[in-house]
């Protein structure tokens, strides 16, 4: 009886050590997603935005009409949408959409976003990219950009579309969810990517 207590405490110990640690790594996600946008505009070789909010490519646009960069990579357009499409969604920028703006039409996750991104990149030879995506975005596709180019510098810019929103996360049953999923992907990504190095190494 004494030995099946012991055991009980010992599993009820190890739950409780687990459950703080989980904590611990969100918060720690959470203080990743809530930092602030760069305080001023870096100059680096290109700008890769990837598609999911329209704040992230009018942010991208702002940052090459800025001189943030030479080129700009858009990740994950859709088939259905143009060039063409694009000029008319964010007008002012015809000059920029014409000398400099690639377009990707292949990436569907992040995962696909990255890997078209290490070609794009590589191909340019280019050696500094500023990231634009949703804050909450950020630290995984930050993480699988430093895994496949780790000699390319790294420079963020999140995308916080309501910041008030996201400093009451936890009484918003949607932001919620989407935090706590995009936690879950990030910790994935990261157990991943070690036994990936594990194997190879």
């Amino acid at each position: 009886m004494i030995r099946e207590n012991k055991g009980w405490r010992l599993l009820i110990g190890l739950l409780g050590a687990v459950v703080i640690a989980l904590i611990a790594l969100f918060l720690s996600f959470l203080g990743q997603i809530t930092r602030s946008e760069l305080a001023s505009t870096p100059r680096v070789d290109a700008v890769v935005v990837l598609t999911g909010g329209s704040e992230r490519i009018g942010d991208a646009l702002s940052l090459m009409e800025a001189g943030a960069g030479k080129r700009l990579f858009v990740s994950g357009v859709h088939q259905s949408v143009t060039g063409e499409t694009l000029r008319r969604l964010w007008p002012g920028h015809d000059a920029l959409f014409t000398c400099c703006v690639d377009l990707d039409y292949r990436a569907r996750n992040t995962r696909e976003n990255m890997a078209e991104t290490q070609g794009w990149v590589r191909k340019q030879g280019f050696r500094s990219v500023l990231l634009v995506t949703a804050s909450y975005h950020m630290p995984r596709a930050a993480l699988e950009f430093s895994n496949l180019l780790p000699d390319v510098a790294l420079y963020r810019h999140p995308v916080i579309p309501d910041p008030a929103r996201l400093e009451i996360w936890w009484r918003d049953p949607t932001l919620l969810r989407i935090l706590l999923t995009e936690f879950a992907k990030w910790m994935l990504a990261q157990g991943r990517l070690a036994f990936s190095s594990l194997i190879r190494g």
